[in-house]
């Protein structure tokens, strides 16, 4: 049964392969969707009230990125998103709970991939495709104002938190993580 392991491993990363593509997938057309009822529906309009006070849905054309910032800067986010991916891409086995990260941290990885992907793809499409990202989520409390968001932003903040409790929930000795 010499190589047996090894095939069931390669089977295992062919299939959790497929499972993120399928999830990225997925993910990117909800978030297609939602953007292009945001500009068939809301373009032009008010912002639609769907908590008195706290949620409206309009619509808002960001030339930059995360809080406005970058305003205009298409093309280099663009490039950074690319490179952003490339990255994520190449070291995903480390980044997402590969081999050695504990089950917790390796299932948060599990989630965590194909929200990021599709994050930065969804939002590097609309940078591409329409030279900026449409944004529709909005929220406020009183005075204060959230910037407004898409769900791509969402994906892509909702893999960052789930990251960032995989790192904490790995063994640490001394400092360093345990082998």
């Amino acid at each position: 049964m010499h190589g047996v392991p090894e095939r069931d491993g390669a089977r295992r990363q062919v299939r959790r392969f497929f499972v993120v593509v399928v999830a990225v997938l997925n993910l990117l057309a909800v978030d297609a969707a939602a953007k292009q009822l945001a500009v068939a529906r809301l373009k032009g309009s008010k912002p639609v009230v769907v908590v008195q006070g706290l949620f409206d849905l309009a619509y808002v054309e960001n030339r930059g990125c995360a809080w406005g910032m970058f305003q205009g800067q298409v093309w280099p986010l663009a490039v950074f998103g690319i490179v952003a991916l490339a990255f994520l891409v190449w070291k995903r086995r480390s980044v997402f709970g590969g081999p050695g990260a504990s089950i917790a941290a390796a299932r948060l990885g599990a989630v965590a991939e194909p929200l990021l992907y599709a994050g930065i793809v969804g939002n590097l499409t609309d940078r591409l495709s329409r030279g900026f990202v449409v944004d529709m989520l909005d929220f406020h409390w009183g005075a204060s104002h959230f910037p407004c968001f898409n769900l791509a932003d969402s994906y892509i903040t909702v893999s960052v938190g789930l990251l960032l409790l995989a790192a904490l929930l790995e063994p640490r000795h001394n400092g360093e993580k345990a082998s």
